[in-house]
């Protein structure tokens, strides 16, 4: 037995390590190592034009020192099925420290996964490619056991000494980094379309476990027994909806059936990486589909507060319920539309949106307790913060992102020349403006307001000005000499503002002035479907 977990750990031959995966303890599923199939380029037909430069670089350099390199995983489904990938992985039977070697920018992370990271170019527009070696399958009868996870469970992972394989009570695997032979590695892989290995120097895709025919049938299939791989990572859960909804696939009967029951098994997971799989089902262009699929497994609304964000956003009942499902409705199809046009969204701006209305119960029920209305506003954000997003990797960032989109919106009704001024200058003002053209768009605050901000936000100084004459009877009561004093506004007077773009990026008017010229009214609005069949302009860009 000894003997057999050397060969599998040092990766000596697949014959050998077939016999030791089928050797483990009879009461243990045992997953399908499968069979190699190399399908040429006449066959599974992908467009090279659909590859990156980079990966395919990163591939040549690892085959040029002599050692096997595909891309891998759901960058070949994507190809398979004519979409462009966003992120290129790539296998290799390199180990990490020989990866890094080649490369100049290479950088090992990792504990659970040991990875490298291939880093190209610099600053924003910098790319990684992200570079695993093959892993060894090991049954959990292999494995080092501890309890909880891979925070609670630190001191007994490190007790574990050299042991590269552990589990917890459940089967979840804590850490994996034996390596072994391309069949092993594939046989780990959770679906079936997700197991294949495309070579971009030969053009060849290699396929153990019929990926190919899965991704034509547009089937999720899961690979070995589904309980078992369940346990092993509950968040393979996630992915199944979230693949559903991506790729519109149907799910293998086996595949589906334990899935609502394995659901509980989410709650010993981290909440940075639900957090984390929360925002990749949201901000993957499938957002509402995504939300049905949630729905239909018992992952939103089951009984089991798998993500305190969402049952916050579609929770409730009555008018108040629905006005809030409106609101979420209309930020998720906003954030579809902005990714299917290739933009880049924001998880600030979609979390300050799916928990605006927990903010405004927060902060009403402070008013209502005596508080003071913008104390009362900071403290709501605080708390719900706190309450619903918790302790994650980024959370400062993200919280001041939204804390500031928050903050804003009392300062929309004051269109006073100072504060107006003052505000169009932030910069975050358009995630800000974005924000309230949303609430306008259903029904929360006056249409008008949001016209008058795009305006202002458009306008040139002129245009400007002619702006803040309009409302200047109007702002120089009580409420304006509050606004100038810096308070919020009253209760019921919190408007909010949405912008062209989540980033907060300042925008840029290509026109010049026309001093002569009467003064137009420039929005970008949202509009329905062109006649001509063309997509409809949006504020977000």
């Amino acid at each position: 037995m000894i003997k057999k977990f050397i060969q599998r750990l040092f990766g000596q031959g697949e014959s050998a390590t077939a016999t030791s995966a089928t050797a483990a303890a009879p009461a243990v599923p045992v997953i399908p190592l499968g069979a190699r199939a190399e399908i040429a380029a006449a066959e599974h037909r992908i467009d090279p034009k659909l590859l990156d430069a980079n990966a395919v670089r990163v591939v040549r350099t690892l085959k040029d020192a002599g050692y096997e390199a595909y891309v891998v995983g759901g960058a070949v489904r994507d190809l398979l099925v004519g979409l462009r990938p966003k992120d290129f992985d790539v296998a290799t039977d390199a180990t990490p420290e020989q990866v890094k070697a080649l490369f100049r920018r290479a950088f090992i992370i990792g504990r659970r996964f040991r990875l490298v990271h291939v880093v190209f170019g610099r600053g924003r527009e910098h790319e990684t490619i992200e570079v695993s070696t093959f892993r060894a399958y090991l049954d959990a009868a292999a494995a080092e056991q501890v309890a909880g996870n891979e925070r609670t469970s630190k001191s007994q992972i490190a007790q574990a000494g050299e042991k590269q394989h552990v589990v917890d009570a459940e089967g979840r695997v804590l850490r994996d980094n034996v390596w072994g032979p391309q069949i092993e590695d594939a046989a780990r892989r959770d679906f079936t379309i997700n197991a294949m290995y495309f070579d971009p120097v030969t053009q060849t895709v290699v396929d153990y476990h019929g990926g190919l025919a899965d991704a034509r049938a547009r089937v999720l299939r899961m690979i070995g027994d589904p309980v078992t791989r369940y346990r092993e990572d509950p968040v393979r859960i996630l992915r199944v909806v979230r693949f559903a909804a991506k790729l519109g696939f149907g799910l293998e009967t086996a595949t589906e059936a334990p899935v609502r029951a394995m659901v509980p098994l989410l709650a010993n997971v981290p909440i940075s990486r639900l957090f984390d799989e929360m925002i990749k089902l949201l901000q993957t262009g499938h957002a509402l589909a995504s939300l049905e699929q949630m729905k239909r497994f018992g992952l939103v609304g089951g009984g089991t507060p798998i993500f305190p964000v969402l049952e916050a956003a579609l929770g409730g009942s009555g008018s108040a319920a629905a006005a809030r499902a409106t609101f979420v409705r209309l930020a998720l199809e906003d954030t579809d539309r902005r990714v299917g046009e290739g933009r880049p969204v924001a998880p600030s701006f979609l979390l300050a949106c799916l928990l605006w209305h927990d903010v405004q119960e927060r902060w009403t029920a402070l008013k209502a307790q005596g508080e003071a209305p913008f104390p009362a506003l900071q403290q709501a954000v605080d708390a719900v913060f706190d309450a619903r997003i918790g302790d994650i990797s980024g959370r400062g960032k993200l919280a001041a992102d939204m804390r500031e989109i928050w903050l804003m919106q009392p300062r929309f009704d004051r269109r006073t020349p100072s504060g107006a001024h003052s505000l169009a200058a932030q910069a975050r003002f358009r995630a800000g403006y974005d924000f309230l053209r949303l609430r306008a768009d259903a029904g929360e605050t006056r249409s008008d307001l949001a016209d008058w901000w795009e305006d202002f936000h458009l306008g040139n100084e002129e245009e400007r000005e002619a702006l803040l004459a309009d409302v200047k009877p109007a702002a120089s009561g009580p409420r304006a000499r509050r606004g100038a004093a810096g308070a919020p506004a009253a209760a019921g007077d919190e408007r909010e503002g949405t912008d062209d773009d989540h980033t907060g990026e300042a925008p840029t008017d290509g026109e010049a002035a026309d001093p002569a010229a009467p003064r137009k009214r420039r929005r970008r609005r949202r509009r329905g479907p062109r006649p001509d069949g063309g997509a409809a302009p949006t504020t977000l860009e």
